[in-house]
Formats: C-alpha cells, structure tokens, sequence
C-alpha cells in the first residue's frame, strides 16, 4: 500500500516538511556524486551501534565526527532511490497536518527527537552491529506514530497494486497506519538474532519511532488547540 494523500486540510503551509524533504533531496544528490567514496561517507555519518557502544562507553575513536552526532546525521542519508522516495511520499502525506497542530518549532523538534530515539532502539537491539544505519524512516515513523493518535478516521487515498492492475482506495489512517505498525513490529521480533546484513532494515528504528511518536506528539501539545 503506498500513500498519495491524506483527505485532511491543513490550514498553514508545512514549511518544516518542505526544508526537510528539500534537505534530504540535496544531501542524497551529494551521495550520488560521491561514487566509490560513499561508503566512507556512510562509516563518517551512519549510525553504526557498535562504534556508538565504544563512544558511550567512552572510547577514543579514531573518527573525526561525533558518534553520538550521527543519530541526527543519519536522519537524512538513504541508500536509493526508492528509499528516499518512499520516505519523502510518507513525511509529504502525513506531515504535514503535525506541522500544522505542532507548530513549525515544535514540529522540527519532535521529528528530529523521534529520529534519534528511534535510533537508539535499534542500537539497543545490536549494539554490535557494524552495519551503518541511515534513513529518515525512524523520525518518519514517529510522524505517523503521531498522526494515528490525532487522525485516526483520516481517510488515506492510497495506491494498491492488484497483480497487472492499479487502483486507489481510501483506507481510515487507523487501518493503513495500524496495519504498518505491526509490520513493523512482527518484523522487529522475527529479526532479533538475526545478523542485519540479512533483512537489510532497520525494523526496531520503525517501530521505536512509532511508538516515541504516540507518545511525544500528545505531550509536546498535539491534541490542544492552539
């Protein structure tokens, strides 16, 4: 199921929603330009849970770049085209209406937040992995997390390709945004013990990031009027 649009009006421009997918444009413009050097670029800026277990331990690395830093950077790194597509189309569909009930501050500090916790979940569950992380799916995933608890009877115009068919539905966000969750969760289980080379995702980062989302949206405000 891919998101087109959600069918909820907002009532100012989402201006943080935009820097930030124009941000992730540019700097996934900047990786394809690096070439063979990009996986040096992803060592500096990645999360990678075993290098941020010696940093939070306290030892020295040899890095130039914070450790603790990257759980911020590797918010706006992505390893496709697709990755960053499919990202942006779920921060474009349902960011947008957080931004507005959030404010812009609020909302730039919540999703930024939500991505760093979701971060240190999936660090917390292979804190020796070396594979770098990247990706906004983490800060994206609290945005949805967020969005379930404030919009649940939202109706979502989704994509649903039926085998040579296409065709569009709109689904209430507690079943689309629901039905991802436990994806997510389901996978977040099956992959524990399981080396990350091997599922390519980080599942704990979305799951994490969904549920700090439901949780940190109605504290920073989201269900007030403002």
């Amino acid at each position: 199921m891919i998101p087109l649009r959600d069918d909820n009006p907002t009532q100012t421009t989402p201006i943080i929603v935009y820097i930030l997918v124009t941000i992730n444009i540019v700097v996934f413009w900047h990786q394809l330009s690096l070439g063979s050097n990009i996986e040096e670029f992803f060592q500096l800026y990645a999360v990678i849970p075993q290098q941020l277990s010696d940093s939070l331990d306290g030892v020295r690395s040899s890095q130039s770049f914070p450790e603790i830093l990257t759980l911020i950077t590797s918010q706006f790194l992505h390893g496709g085209l697709m990755h960053i597509g499919f990202n942006m189309l779920f921060l474009l569909t349902f960011g947008n209406n957080i931004e507005d009930d959030l404010g812009h501050f609020k909302f730039l500090f919540f999703y930024l937040t939500c991505g760093v916790l979701a971060g240190l979940t999936h660090w917390f569950f292979g804190m020796e992995s070396t594979v770098p992380t990247i990706g906004a799916s983490g800060a994206i995933a609290g945005v949805m997390g967020a969005y379930i608890i404030k919009y649940p009877r939202a109706q979502i115009l989704t994509l649903i390709p039926l085998g040579f068919f296409i065709t569009t539905v709109r689904i209430p966000a507690v079943f689309f945004l629901g039905f991802w969750f436990l994806q997510q969760a389901i996978n977040s289980v099956v992959s524990l013990g399981m080396p990350e080379a091997m599922t390519g995702v980080a599942y704990w980062a979305h799951a994490g990031g969904f549920v700090f989302g439901a949780i940190l949206g109605p504290l920073m405000g989201l269900m007030s009027d403002r």
